[in-house]
């Protein structure tokens, strides 16, 4: 479970001294400081000094209660604590409410409320009974959107009370938590599409199968080199120390390009295209990740997720959680971009071979889809689900869609249409079929298995 939150903090302090804990006399300590205060004119008048005192103890009773509960109101500490503080959309999370209790003296009924956006819920409300002196009450929730996105969680707010219910003070803590929703992810089958031979796998195998492990190029020994590296065939060959060079494979590469044109898509809400567009590739980096793929995310806008250095690709080992968060958290928030083209994208993939690309792609016109034709001329392999926004939100696919699928297919993308409420591991699959239609089974367009 992980936890994220903030730490005991100080409920911060309400500005108006003694004026701010009178105004939140309840109607009872009012009714109490207006009979005392009735009671001692009615004394002064009728010359009763027993009915003096009863007035003054109706009076000063509710005074005392606010005086005391102002003075105990910094001694009440709140933290939060999530469970997880990153959810997919359409899960639960849980928040944990924790309140102490750090004075010397017991509090009174205590009214807990959180603030949390509405599409979260409802704002909860706890009565917390009376908590003794360092005592200790927790209570929790659940949050839940279909929406994904960032939400703040916070301040709470607390309502003290005194014991004779004179007194309530509502007290604000400064502190706010946020809670992550991811696009839904969906566990992907382990097909083989083309472009994933680029250092593993099977490229990697016919490799040593055609040369051999003893026929490994060897070098002259260098200061610093490993004596076990030595090979003992070449040294005697060449009459001096040679020793076995140190092949780092290349990870295999996927760029998923996710299309955020605002004039691709139409409609809006969890079941919307563009919604179904990022579902899809959230699950599609977790997927390759998985697999052992070095990933990385690019839009339209040719912004790259991680970003620069290696090359803008991400998911080794260690990596791969920090890479996959990442990812991720740029999903949770990605909108729609003001782009009309895919330009910028290219120029980021024309740098060279950049081995699987997957893209998640909007309405497309006639220029958008001779760029996609340059974009599969620098990469290994392409795959392309084409969502019409238009069959999307009418149920009635666009006149156009069908010809920039045959595009797209011409220029040897491996390209799928994407239906309303399609199920992305099937086209997934019908992905792969389409792909052994058009490679012969046994030709070097296969790879490691994604």
């Amino acid at each position: 479970m992980t936890t994220g939150g903030m730490p005991a903090a100080q409920a911060e302090e309400d500005k108006g001294g003694l004026r701010t804990a009178l105004a939140g006399l309840t109607t009872r300590g009012r009714s109490f400081l207006a009979a005392g205060v009735a009671a001692a004119v009615c004394a002064y008048v009728l010359g009763q000094s027993d009915l003096l005192r009863v007035g003054l103890l109706l009076a000063v009773l509710p005074l005392v209660c606010a005086a005391v509960l102002y003075r105990t109101r910094y001694r009440v500490a709140g933290s939060r604590r999530l469970s997880p503080g990153r959810v997919p959309a359409g899960s639960e999370a849980r928040v944990h409410l924790r309140m102490d209790n750090v004075s010397r003296l017991p509090t009174g009924l205590l009214m807990l409320q959180d603030r949390v956006p509405y599409v979260l819920g409802p704002r909860p409300r706890f009565v917390l009974d009376r908590m003794e002196a360092g005592g200790r009450r927790e209570v929790s929730y659940r949050v839940r959107s279909d929406l994904r996105g960032r939400y703040p969680l916070g301040p709470l707010q607390l309502r003290l009370s005194d014991p004779f219910g004179m007194c309530e003070l509502t007290r604000s803590f400064s502190t706010y938590d946020t809670l992550t929703v991811i696009p839904r992810v969906e566990p992907l089958p382990p097909v083989r599409l083309t472009g994933e031979a680029k250092g593993y796998g099977d490229g990697r195998n016919r490799s040593l199968a055609l040369a051999g492990e003893d026929d490994i190029i060897p070098r002259g020994y260098r200061y610093g080199d490993d004596l076990r590296r030595v090979h003992w065939r070449s040294t005697a060959r060449y009459g001096e120390l040679m020793v076995r060079r140190e092949e780092q494979p290349q990870r295999a590469r996927c760029t998923v390009l996710l299309d955020t044109r605002g004039i691709a898509f139409e409609g809006a809400g969890p079941d919307s295209a563009f919604e179904w567009a990022v579902s899809g590739a959230a699950s599609t980096l977790v997927h390759m990740l998985e697999r052992g793929f070095s990933v990385r995310l690019l839009t339209d806008t040719g912004n790259s997720v991680p970003g620069e250095g290696a090359d803008g690709f991400a998911g080794a080992n260690q990596e791969s959680a920090d890479a996959a968060g990442l990812m991720m958290d740029t999903l949770a928030v990605i909108d729609h971009s003001d782009d009309t083209g895919l330009s910028r994208a290219y120029d980021v993939l024309r740098g060279g071979n950049e081995g699987l690309l997957v893209a998640f792609l909007g309405d497309l016109d006639e220029e958008q889809a001779t760029v996609l034709a340059k974009m599969r001329q620098r990469s290994g392999g392409a795959v392309a689900f084409l969502l019409d926004s238009e069959s999307w939100v009418q149920g009635e696919a666009h006149e156009d869609s069908e010809e920039r699928l045959r595009m797209l297919r011409e220029a040897g993308w491996t390209a799928v249409t994407a239906p309303p409420g399609a199920d992305l591991t099937d086209l997934w699959r019908e992905a792969d079929q389409q792909r052994n239609q058009v490679t012969p089974t046994g030709s070097t367009a296969g790879g490691g298995g994604s």
